[in-house]
């Protein structure tokens, strides 16, 4: 298990990272996310050490991540690291005898990686000569060939085309059912839902967040979702239409903020509602016509994000609800 235990890091005036704590078990996926200069890829320096932190640690299975365990961890940093007049598959076989591996295993990896990744006819190629989607996929196969224990990989799908994500996202998950724990920095939330086990979220160098989708979606503001048979179907009114203002067939809703309307195939009312008083809504709702529906839906991590990026400071250390109280 990765532990990052009360890092704490300042660049002059800017704290970078305040106390911030949190794990990444054994098999485990987990999602890095945060807005820009939150302290994502300061920590991840950190653990690779790049950076030196001003207090806390930073461990692997109980023990200090030292050069010796750096050996055994893929780093992909934000920033390509590659030698851009080296060719792809003498660039992976060196990287890969960097961390001790031997020659022949090191030339059957990159031929491996290679081949994974959909670059294999790009083997030959200087990496200058590459896309930069492609340049990319090198960089994931330069984190992956030395057969790593431990994975960190800061905004790894960067530049990606939707196939190349999806083939990034399957390794990612394989790596990860093989027992590779694996922490990744990424701007694409859908992503990181889908693929991820926990998903961490931090705000100026403090945690805000940690938890599965299910269990930050249930601490988020209340979502809901209301069916509305309000006679429209019979008078022909148009499907499946969508917006995120009150409808002007609504008023009762326009004193009711982050609503969003539309209706269904059948032509019924749809209204979904964020951090809304339940019976407040039901009330809304049956002004319009028959409640044929009213329950919970689970937010999207872009609204969870949202939220936590605008929910009040916390004061002193890091909330409560952290890592070490919810293992």
């Amino acid at each position: 298990m990765l532990q990052i235990s009360r890092l704490s890091k300042r660049f002059g005036s800017l704290q970078a990272l305040n106390e911030l704590s949190f794990h990444v078990g054994d098999d485990e996926l987990v999602g890095f996310v945060g807005a820009n200069g939150a302290g994502k890829s300061t920590t991840m320096r950190i653990a690779m050490g790049v950076l030196e932190a001003d207090s806390g640690t930073v461990t692997w299975d109980g023990q200090p991540v030292d050069a010796g365990l750096r050996r055994r961890i893929g780093y992909m940093p934000e920033e390509r690291g590659l030698y851009p007049k080296m060719k792809v598959e003498a660039q992976l076989t060196y990287l890969a005898r960097l961390h001790g591996v031997s020659k022949a295993r090191a030339q059957e990896a990159a031929l491996e990686w290679t081949e994974r990744l959909g670059i294999q006819a790009r083997r030959g190629d200087e990496v200058q000569k590459l896309s930069l989607g492609n340049q990319q996929r090198v960089q994931l196969a330069a984190a992956l060939v030395a057969d790593p224990a431990l994975l960190i990989l800061d905004e790894p799908f960067s530049g990606l085309d939707p196939v190349a994500v999806d083939v990034m996202s399957q390794v990612l998950r394989e790596r990860a059912e093989a027992g590779i724990p694996t922490l990744f920095s990424s701007h694409q939330l859908d992503v990181v839902e889908r693929l991820c086990d926990r998903i961490v979220i931090i705000r100026s160098g403090q945690l805000v967040a940690a938890g599965t989708i299910e269990e930050l979606a249930a601490t988020a503001s209340p979502r809901w979702r209301v069916v509305i048979d309000d006679g429209a179907a019979a008078a022909g009114a148009p499907a499946a239409t969508s917006q995120t203002e009150p409808s002007p067939l609504s008023p009762a809703l326009a004193g009711l903020p982050q609503v969003e309307v539309s209706r269904d195939s059948h032509g019924r009312l749809i209204v979904t509602a964020s951090g809304q008083d339940e019976q407040e809504l039901l009330a809304a709702a049956r002004s319009l016509g028959t409640v044929r529906e009213l329950g919970p839906v689970r937010k999207p991590l872009t609204e969870i994000f949202r939220e936590a990026l605008t929910a009040p400071a916390v004061d002193g250390e890091n909330p409560p609800r952290t890592e070490e109280t919810t293992r």
